[in-house]
């Protein structure tokens, strides 16, 4: 075997493990603002409403970034959309690390945000490059890596902050992106055959302000007020700007999101339930990362450090990491249909035992392992869904507008915990009512039964109305494009050499 094949076979098995680093590092980034908020706003002067833009700008600039990077990287320059995203990256990560003041920080975390596009051209890339085998479980595992790098990021963050400064914790960020940027040069391919396709730049700036607008108002409505003109204003510009955005998308030759593929019953499951799945996922980081540093003198909380919340938070993320073991054995024993609901039916667990026992902190540890695991089994599934029913060329972008979905059904879960637990916090007081976690808990309880209901009766209405043969499955999928492929490979090669006959 030639030096030439022995490295090209080392890159190749490098290729997961690679992807699934540059998943983790970009998920551990975007979740940097959020336990530094407090600290943010008391080194630099700012209020706690201002210090949340460190949060709020990076998943603004990710939710326009992601549909733009996603076509992109369906053309032939996925490759360089990839190092590209990730050197921008590194220079906010610096940006923000350095003691430049408060503008410089939001500046250098609006560019960290371009790297939530990358985990949609890493399953787009794991979808093109590995073998059907191979890359069934990779894709599972590259859509888990977004939820188990948050709750991975919060105890790093808290431990470097609370032991060398808050700097400190964005220069953490500034290794690993290097790290990361150094290991996709050296393995990440270069696909080639693929369609330049021109962009759509009238909707890439349509879906930009109107996602802007929208996620703005659900981030800034507790602080304006939700009923205040700014508020309502943007969320019926948003509304309508969308909502042209999509005519526009469903007439033109070459869209960013081809809105299409959403009749296709198992690409909308994925999309609605992605929506859905994370409001009530962040719904319930913010409730336990809330109750937990809340002082004990109040009846309840434990009054606990950013670095022991993030700890919290650590069963979440192992437990969302192991449920890709555990997905394909579900698979074989009911179906890729039944997972979502299985999930979905997990994840109710975790907030009923929010309700009734949250008195201790081993509880909460076991609280946030199930949660991870019905999290887990829920997204582990989705970019499978979605893999399998949009052709190749368009997995980028089919991948990239769920992954926006999902940063959507974040933000208003983030904000809904928010609204209900100000809803019980009394006049004059800083801190909510026990009773507020109740409620809030309670609501969580009610999306994922919508959650479980929805996975169900949308991918029951296609397999009746749509698909009354068995449907195809992402293996099956997999492999028969694997099987053009060859075929195209084969006839390319017979033309090439026209003179060559059999003996």
């Amino acid at each position: 075997m030639t030096a030439r094949h022995t490295g090209a076979g080392l890159r190749q098995r490098a290729l997961v493990p690679v992807l699934v680093f540059i998943g983790t590092v970009v998920a551990v980034i975007s979740s940097l603002g959020a336990p530094l908020v407090p600290t943010i706003a008391a080194v630099d002067h700012v209020s706690l409403a201002d210090a949340q833009w460190s949060l709020t700008i990076t998943l603004l600039v990710g939710s326009v970034a992601t549909p733009v990077m996603g076509r992109l990287g369906d053309g032939p320059h996925r490759r360089r959309v990839i190092l590209g995203a990730l050197t921008v990256v590194l220079v906010g990560s610096v940006l923000a690390a350095l003691p430049l003041g408060f503008a410089f920080l939001v500046a250098g975390r609006a560019l960290q945000g371009v790297g939530l596009g990358l985990v949609p051209l890493a399953i787009a890339t794991a979808r093109d490059v590995l073998s059907a085998e191979r890359s069934r479980p990779a894709v599972a595992l590259l859509s888990i890596t977004t939820v188990a790098g948050v709750g991975l990021g919060y105890p790093l963050t808290g431990l470097i902050t609370e032991s060398s400064g808050i700097h400190a914790g964005f220069w953490f960020g500034a290794t690993i992106s290097a790290l990361a940027l150094l290991a996709a040069a050296l393995v990440v391919p270069q696909v080639d055959g693929r369609e330049e396709r021109p962009l759509d730049a009238p909707g890439a700036v349509m879906l930009a302000v109107g996602l802007a607008s929208l996620l703005l108002a659900l981030s800034e409505g507790e602080v304006w007020g939700w009923t205040s003109a700014r508020v309502l204003g943007l969320v019926l510009f948003a509304l309508a700007l969308l909502a042209g955005w999509s005519v526009h998308e469903l007439r033109t030759t070459h869209p960013l999101v081809d809105l299409r593929t959403l009749r296709n019953r198992s690409v909308l499951t994925a999309n609605v339930a992605g929506l859905i799945a994370g409001v009530a996922m962040y719904m319930m980081m913010s409730l336990v990362t809330r109750f937990v540093q809340t002082p004990s003198s109040t009846g309840y909380g434990f009054g606990t450090s950013v670095w022991v919340t993030g700890l919290v938070l650590l069963p979440f993320s192992a437990a969302s990491v192991a449920s890709s073991k555990l997905v394909p054995l579900l698979t074989r024993r009911t179906s890729t249909a039944m997972v979502l609901p299985i999930g979905c039916g997990i994840s109710l667990v975790s907030m009923v035992l929010f309700l009734v026992a949250r008195n201790s902190l081993w509880e909460l540890f076991v609280i946030m392992g199930v949660a991870g695991l019905g999290v887990g089994c829920t997204f582990a599934v989705m970019p499978g869904l979605i893999v399998g029913a949009v052709p190749a060329h368009g997995t980028g972008s089919a991948i990239s507008f769920n992954q926006v979905v999902r940063t959507i059904g974040y933000t208003t879960g983030s904000v809904l915990s928010a609204v209900v637990l100000e809803a019980h916090t009394d006049s004059g007081q800083l801190l909510p009512a026990n009773s507020g976690y109740q409620s809030a808990a309670w609501l969580g309880c009610a999306i994922w039964v919508v959650t479980a209901v929805v996975t169900i009766v949308l991918p029951s209405r296609s397999a009746a109305a749509e698909h009354p043969a068995t449907p195809v499955t992402l293996d099956e999928k997999l492999l028969m494009d694997e099987s053009i492929a060859d075929a195209e490979s084969a006839e390319d090669s017979a033309t090439a050499t026209p003179g060559r006959s059999d003996r």
